[in-house]
């Protein structure tokens, strides 16, 4: 399996070190080969090419099966007009790919249930998925633009049935193996857009009847993560509100350093953890690698087709917090096993090797 890594900017090589170790830990013990080619992008990008998505890292990228990225952008760049900035490096790398459905998962661990800013009554036991549209919609409708002068602007929300049949295909998938259930979220009251997709969503829900749908306005959405987050099984969405709703979801969990994504959709699907580059802790050894590695987690389940492997990494991010071993955003006050990004890397490292070899076991016999 041809893997290319982009650790990017910031806090991300920090990260991306450790889940590179747990990924490589993982397919030894699963008797997997994996070929890693490290590339860059974003501000190291610029500073080195003087382009944030060099042809080199294109190249890689589409001659992969898989792409794991660690964090894009650093406030020294902000003086850069918007199209030579580290973030549209990423756009680039997105559109490369041709990935459409961000996958993002939310759940509730009980060892962090109290890192919530929701009550453990309200939250415990929250285990959702976003599917966001990742190509569409309103980031990419035209005409866009500004009025002469500057004295306005205007942007193009625009969705074909086509885009939206494929999303909620992967939803619906999704769905079928885990609680058998899809929330899909519009503005239908007041969207022509909003209108297509709740008409498309329902004629491809007839095709899995063992799921139950349900349809939601997205405010009224947005309320019940924060009242009621355990109703959600799978919540499909657009790609402004995806971005939106699935930022909600992250913070539930206590940390954005928590959670992984996937974008799928394409032969290459892109891995990354949800949070950015953090520039104010870079270097200290001090973040979070958790989200990252989870998202080596999600890279062995959609890309390598392998659900033990990804097993293996999930229960060792458990078990590690089980065992009280916190970094510096999820540590409460006093806390006596905290510990670097480096060593929590070698934690999950260890248990989810054992975890595999345990599995391999248990298969053998």
């Amino acid at each position: 399996m041809n893997i290319t890594v982009l650790p990017g900017d910031g806090i991300g090589p920090e990260v991306t070190r450790e889940a590179i170790r747990v990924l490589t830990g993982v397919a030894f013990a699963f008797d997997l080969e994996v070929k890693i080619d490290e590339q860059l992008i974003g501000g190291v990008a610029i500073q080195e090419n003087g382009t944030p998505f060099p042809d080199e890292t294109r190249e890689s990228c589409i001659n992969s099966d898989a792409v794991f990225l660690g964090a894009v952008g650093s406030p020294e760049f902000d003086g850069l007009p918007p199209h030579e900035r580290p973030e549209i490096g990423l756009l680039g790398l997105r559109q490369a790919l041709g990935g459409f459905a961000n996958l993002r998962p939310a759940k509730a661990v009980d060892a962090l249930i109290d890192s919530s800013p929701l009550r453990p009554e309200i939250f415990k036991g929250t285990d959702l998925l976003i599917v966001r549209e990742l190509l569409g919609g309103l980031y990419f409708g035209t005409p866009r633009g500004f009025d002469e002068g500057r004295t306005g602007g205007y942007n193009t929300m625009r969705y074909s049935v086509d885009e939206i049949e494929r999303v909620a295909r992967v939803a619906f998938e999704a769905a079928l193996g885990r609680r058998k259930k899809v929330t899909s979220v519009d503005k239908a009251n007041v969207l022509e857009t909003s209108q297509i997709w709740r008409e498309t969503v329902t004629r491809i829900a007839a095709d899995y009847p063992d799921v139950e749908l349900d349809h939601l306005f997205v405010d009224a959405c947005a309320m019940h993560l924060v009242t009621a987050p355990t109703q959600f099984d799978v919540i499909l969405t657009e790609n402004l509100f995806g971005d939106i709703l699935s930022d909600e979801a992250a913070v539930l969990t206590g940390s954005l350093g928590m959670l992984a994504s996937a974008t799928i959709g394409s032969d290459i699907g892109l891995y990354e953890p949800i949070h950015g580059s953090a520039p104010h802790i870079a270097g200290k050894n001090i973040a979070n690698p958790l989200g990252t590695i989870a998202s080596v987690g999600m890279l062995f389940r959609y890309s390598a087709k392998n659900e033990p492997a990804a097993l293996a990494i999930e229960d060792a991010i458990e078990s590690v917090l089980e065992d009280g071993y916190r970094t510096s955003d999820i540590a409460p006050p006093n806390c006596d096993k905290l510990v670097s990004t480096q060593e929590m890397g070698g934690f999950v490292l260890e248990r989810a090797v054992e975890n595999a070899q345990n599995k391999l076991a248990r298969h053998a016999a």
